[in-house]
């Protein structure tokens, strides 16, 4: 264990499987921990690597092992399969993440502190509230559809049927499905002010931050785009050029390179769905501005939104913002409007 320089951590919820290399390659240990004996196992172990697999519990993991004095690699997990041998085994899985760590060109995550784990349990927990209120939407739809009653698009119109329904103007529905779908309402309506102290929550926090009030300044950008971007990018010095964190977001076209031929395909969407879908959306509202400005000044964007389709110039947009992301972040200054000619 003396000449140990880099260790390959599987995490597990009890039982950890750590395995040893030397500078040679060759393996030093590997064995089974007890999630009680983890600390003191790397407590007693030399200074060296430890690098374990992006996934649950691995930013807890690798601070607390930081803390110790070794260095710590999170890496994502499909950068860890091509290494792993023969079947899964938790012993192989380690093996394979020492492997990957000793590749000088394998990309790793940065460790996540608890302010930034604290802000991506509020995102979460906020997309979690808005997914069961827009499955049970969906399920209030599909219930008065079958009894004939068809709402419109947009959830405001929703809202004035279930209060003419609550009031008791519609007829024609029976009252232990009326009491079923008014159940239903009150979630949705609960679900709604949980929803709304999340994003007050989020806005408070985003004022904070230097980098968030910077990231607000950008046209599109709201304070939960902003926030999401902080919490999920603690660092953006990792990416050597804006075109890389649009990579990395997927944002960017499939490259297709083959006998001196290049090709683009669609955006990868690979990287964090998080985020891509927040710049979308931020992409989307550029777009729509872009379409009803009536100042008759020309931008890239609305050239673009005149020869395709709504959707891509969408796409286009949440490239371009990512790219002014990564800027602001990189230089610490503020979005300017380019000046007109």
């Amino acid at each position: 264990m003396k000449n140990t320089v880099i260790v390959g951590l599987d995490l597990a919820k009890s039982v950890f499987q750590v395995h040893g290399m030397d500078t040679d390659g060759a393996k030093t240990f590997n064995r089974k921990l007890r999630r009680e004996e983890v600390r003191a196992f790397f407590q007693d172990l030399p200074t060296c690597v430890v690098a374990m697999e992006a996934g649950s519990a691995c930013h807890f993991w690798a601070r607390e092992i930081s803390a110790l004095g070794h260095r710590t690699l999170i890496i994502p997990g499909q950068h860890v399969k091509p290494f792993v041998k023969r079947d899964k085994t938790d012993a192989a899985d380690a093996q394979a993440i020492a492997i990957a760590a000793m590749r000088p060109d394998m990309q790793s995550v940065p460790a996540k502190s608890t302010e930034q784990q604290a802000m991506t349990v509020l995102i979460k927990t906020r997309a979690l509230f808005i997914r069961q209120r827009t499955r049970a939407f969906q399920a209030l739809r599909g219930h008065l559809a079958e009894f004939g009653i068809i709402t419109g698009t947009g959830t405001a119109r929703l809202h004035r049927l279930l209060n003419e329904l609550r009031a008791g103007a519609i007829e024609g529905i029976p009252s232990i499905v009326r009491d079923a779908i008014l159940s239903i309402y009150e979630e949705i309506e609960a679900l709604d002010t949980k929803v709304a102290r999340f994003e007050k929550d989020l806005a408070l926090l985003s004022k904070r931050e230097d980098d968030t009030r910077r990231l607000l300044t950008i046209p599109g950008i709201g304070p939960i785009t902003a926030s999401t971007i902080k919490a999920y990018v603690p660092d953006a010095t990792m990416f050597k050029s804006s075109r890389q964190f649009a990579s990395w977001l997927g944002l960017a076209p499939r490259a297709h390179n083959s006998g001196g031929k290049s090709r683009s395909g669609r955006i990868s969407k690979r990287g964090n769905p998080i985020i891509r879908a927040l710049l979308f959306v931020s992409g989307m509202t550029l777009v729509r501005q872009a379409k009803t400005k009536a100042s008759g000044a020309e931008t890239w964007l609305t050239r673009l939104v005149g020869r395709r389709p709504y959707k891509v110039a969408a796409v286009a947009a949440a490239n371009k913002i990512a790219r002014v992301v990564w800027a602001l972040l990189n230089s610490g200054d503020i979005f300017r409007a380019p000046t007109q000619a």
